[in-house]
């Protein structure tokens, strides 16, 4: 469309001056982004063609995504990028080296999260010189790797002079961010659009019949009156009548200079030179260039432009196979296979008709690279495309469960399916009947969440027990975690009685046979396998399930080793560049900072999850996002959140235990005993692991309170039972101060602030001084009292634990003696963090634009907000820009 663009956009105005804001801000300092969303013709294109041609002064960066390159990781982030890697050399050394990793100039895996803001830093510094506008057309054709990172750059933009356009069709992958629906023109505006467009006579009926036919699009305006003809309108669809449009333009056009055109549409960089190279091999004449750009259907300067992207898929799908092929043979000729091997590789596998195992090992090497560039997409289209030229059906049967493997990981999960549904039963043994159904599993428990998803996985248990113990094990603590997720005790019952059949390694600690044993004899017996697992670096057993390790420790009441693997999973999540697994490391740190009372720190943790989640992955930071809504002890807030997080559970039971846990901790906060009662009996119901133990002191507290010694003591007995076999600190003060509440004992609370007090776990250390406090008041013990609550007012204000600190204030006021600030200096002094964000803050900067120039998101900066607030005892900005003189220094 890009003969419209030379014209005035007709019907247009509203758009045009959206696109004229946003560079205008640009200019001004403030970038911004906008999505034009709209069916094929609807004039996206020309409104980006008309961008480029307003943004005088810019430097204009082109990211407009490809078909061909959809499933190579980075390839139009690196394409976009291009006119400013001149000042890669001048980022920060991890920057640089997470570009040069993502763009394969040097071998590693890329860390997606920081891949993104070397990309914000890199069009930063350009910015600084003169604004930038990037225009992403096709952003359905972005490969997956490029389409997360140019999200997580569009999100972070306020506060640099960048202006973003993207492109998409209404359902693209752009959906979160803001931008206008292109419909079709109204009457009068496709009339005069009509009658610029066709300057021949027109008769009045053909007209009416394009204007009917058309419905507003302005593509089909100018198209449709090229072909001569017509089909009734419930034939096809209008873009499917462009593409008719173009391809009839073609069709005018000599073998030659088509066969140029089939290059062209096949060769996805834009290189001109490239494609003049395999032009010549072709003996394509300049004659046929000058042909083709006389069509208007194809522009080739510096780079190669089709006249619209639709123009370039409809030329490249009605291209004869023969002359497709050939196409793609010639480019993988002329590419160099040093420096561009997969795109080489790709032009090979599209130029055989037919099994090619040559081909296919290759692909199956570039699906390697392209998972060591953490390009998840990228390796299932490899191997997909591997198994399909494959000509042993063995190999093609492994290929395409490997394929389905990669793509399940990448979160395609239909597409899994599908590509199981192509495995013929005939090439599969045991092993690879095994690993199906291994894979079905895992879809299964993704699309429903029920029981069929670990019955599957115990089916496979069952096909590898006699001869690959090893694997039949790990299908059955995969089966488990997804009982324990569930909370499916028939799930469970199923796994204990298949894992007899397969015996554990003698060679290494096991996890499997630790969680049996927990299971089905408890903690005391259970505890020391689990030690061995959690701490023994023999074969690194929890490395492969860090996950259900990291819960395994809190059952434990290890903090430490809780910290331990989730500084792992961070770093290999990193390393490996999936940002599932950097999410996960982070709603764990969420977690341990939350039991240690940081939960501003918490907070920060749970902001940058949801960061991740928001362009890269779902993570499960809902969980410690209600533990620290609870322990700060705002009811409407928390109520708000576990209401929503039990209705978004669909039954899980770990979802459900966590959300009534948390409700727990709320009410006893709020001394709300009869409603914390209720809570902590549902999140204790099910025996789940880690919240029903967690909720325990919650049932003894409540019960005691509520009048029920029987149930208090037996979820005592259960309590004691975990905190004994553990041996920690933590465990054994939490115990104790529930042994005081159940008893009555004063030794216990003694215990419980003994075994509390030289540890990090300021909840639960103030919990105890609260509660000793508590019962010396009772007992008319005032001075003792008031030393103990004193204490517990210091460290639960400290904490943030609101309601908490409230019960020990009106237990204060109750002996007679005022409660204190609450300390709100008592946090200490700022960190650099803080320090740079109170200093931004104080100029009147908004949280956006804080956080594109420290390169945060907007939740992370009001959590670290609240921090400082605390820490500095203000509640306001205006009052953090009064000590902008002072406290901030300069």
């Amino acid at each position: 469309m890009r003969a419209e663009s030379s014209r005035a956009l007709i019907g247009r105005q509203a758009e045009i001056r959206h696109l004229e804001a946003l560079l205008g801000a640009a200019r001004r300092g403030k970038g911004g982004v906008l999505v034009l969303r709209g069916e094929p013709g609807t004039g996206k294109s020309a409104l980006l063609a008309y961008t480029r041609s307003a943004a005088s002064g810019f430097l204009v960066l082109d990211g407009t995504g490809v078909e061909c390159e959809t499933e190579l990781p980075f390839a139009a982030l690196h394409r976009m990028c291009m006119p400013v890697l001149g000042r890669l050399g001048g980022l920060p050394g991890t920057h640089r080296a997470a570009l040069e990793v993502a763009f394969g100039v040097a071998p590693g895996v890329p860390d997606p999260f920081r891949i993104g803001l070397a990309v914000l830093e890199l069009l930063g510094g350009e910015a600084r010189q003169r604004p930038l506008v990037g225009l992403v057309d096709d952003t359905h054709w972005l490969d997956d790797a490029s389409a997360r990172a140019m999200a997580f750059v569009a999100r972070r933009i306020a506060t640099v002079p960048v202006a973003l356009v993207f492109a998409e069709y209404p359902s693209g992958p752009a959906q979160e961010l803001p931008g206008l629906v292109l419909g079709g023109l109204g009457e009068a505006a496709a009339r005069t659009l009509l009658s610029t467009a066709i300057r021949a006579p027109l008769d009045d009926r053909v007209r009416e019949r394009v204007l009917a036919e058309a419905r507003g699009n302005p593509l089909a305006l100018l198209e449709l009156p090229r072909t001569g003809g017509f089909e009734p309108p419930a034939a096809s669809a209008v873009s499917r009548r462009i593409e008719r449009g173009f391809l009839a333009r073609a069709a005018e056009l000599g073998p030659e200079v088509r066969l140029l055109l089939t290059l062209a549409s096949a060769e996805p960089t834009g290189d001109a030179g490239l494609l003049w190279r395999a032009g010549h091999r072709l003996g394509i004449t300049g004659a046929a260039r000058n042909a083709a750009e006389g069509s208007g259907l194809i522009e080739i300067g510096t780079r190669v432009r089709f006249c619209h992207p639709v123009a370039r898929s409809a030329i490249y799908r009605a291209a004869e196979a023969e002359w497709r092929h050939t196409a793609h043979r010639v480019l993988a000729e002329v590419t160099d296979p040093l420096t561009d091997p997969d795109r080489r590789a790709w032009h090979r596998a599209q130029a055989g008709t037919g099994p090619d195992e040559d081909v296919a090992a290759e692909l199956e090497r570039c699906a390697s690279h392209a998972r060591a560039r953490g390009g998840m997409a990228a390796t299932a289209a490899f191997l997909e495309r591997a198994a399909a030229l494959s000509l042993d059906p063995g190999r093609r049967t492994e290929r395409t469960l490997a394929a389905a493997r990669a793509t399940l990981d990448a979160g395609a999960t239909e597409t899994a399916a599908e590509l199981l549904g192509t495995v013929l039963a005939g090439t599969l043994d045991d092993h690879r009947r095994a690993e199906a159904d291994r894979l079905r599993g895992r879809i299964a428990f993704t699309r429903k969440r029920d029981g069929e998803g670990p019955s599957l996985l115990l089916r496979a248990a069952g096909r590898l027990a006699g001869h690959e113990p090893e694997r039949a094990r790990d299908c059955l603590l995969e089966a488990l975690e997804m009982g324990l997720v569930l909370g499916a005790g028939e799930v469970l019952d199923l796994v204990l009685a298949t894992a007899r059949v397969a015996p554990p390694p003698a060679h290494r600690p096991d996890m499997l046979a630790a969680l049996v044993v927990l299971l089905t004899e408890g903690h005391r017996v259970a505890t020391p396998l689990l030690r061995r697992v959690l701490t023994g670096h023999e074969g690194a057993e929890w490395v492969r399930r860090p996950t259900l390790a990291a819960l395994l420790a809190v059952e434990l009441w290890d903090l430490g080793t809780h910290d331990d693997v989730t500084q792992w999973l961070l770093k290999v999540g990193r390393e490996d560049g999936v940002p599932a697994k950097v999410g996960l490391g982070l709603a764990h740190v969420a977690a341990s900072a939350a039991h240690v009372g940081e939960l501003d720190r918490a907070e920060a943790a749970i902001a940058e999850a949801e960061a991740l989640d928001g362009v890269f992955c779902g993570t499960p930071w809902e969980y410690s996002r209600l533990h620290v809504s609870a322990l700060r002890g705002r009811r409407k807030e928390a109520l708000g959140l576990i209401e929503a997080a039990v209705a978004k559970a669909r039954g899980e039971g770990r979802a459900i235990a966590n959300a009534n846990w948390a409700a727990a901790v709320l009410h006893n906060g709020l001394a709300d005993y009869p409603a914390a009662l209720a809570a902590a009996r549902r999140a204790t119901a099910d025996g789940d692991l880690v919240f029903a133990g967690m909720a325990l002191p919650e049932l003894v507290e409540a019960a005691v309170r509520c009048g029920e010694p029987a149930e208090a003591g037996a979820a005592l007995e259960s309590l004691t039972e975990r905190a004994e076999a553990g041996g920690t600190a933590w465990g054994l003060g939490v115990a104790s101060y529930a042994r005081a509440l159940a008893t009555g004992e004063e030794e216990h609370y003694r215990a419980a602030v003994g075994h509390l007090a030289e540890g990090t776990m300021i909840p639960y250390r103030g919990r105890a001084h609260l509660l000793y406090g508590e019962w010396l008041r009772r007992e008319r013990r005032g001075r003792g009292a008031r030393e103990h609550l004193r204490v517990a007012h210091e460290l639960l204000s400290r904490a943030g634990m609101e309601a908490f600190a409230q019960r020990a204030a009106a237990e204060l006021r109750a002996t007679g003696e005022p409660p204190g600030s609450g300390s709100p200096r008592a946090g200490g002094p700022l960190t650099t963090q803080e320090l740079r964000i109170a200093r931004l803050v104080a100029t009147g900067a908004t949280s956006r634009e804080v956080a594109g120039r420290l390169f945060l998101s907007p939740r992370t900066i009001d959590a670290h907000l609240r921090s400082i607030f605390r820490k500095l005892g203000i509640t306001s900005r205006r009052q953090l820009r009064d000590l902008s003189g002072g406290v901030l220094g300069d």
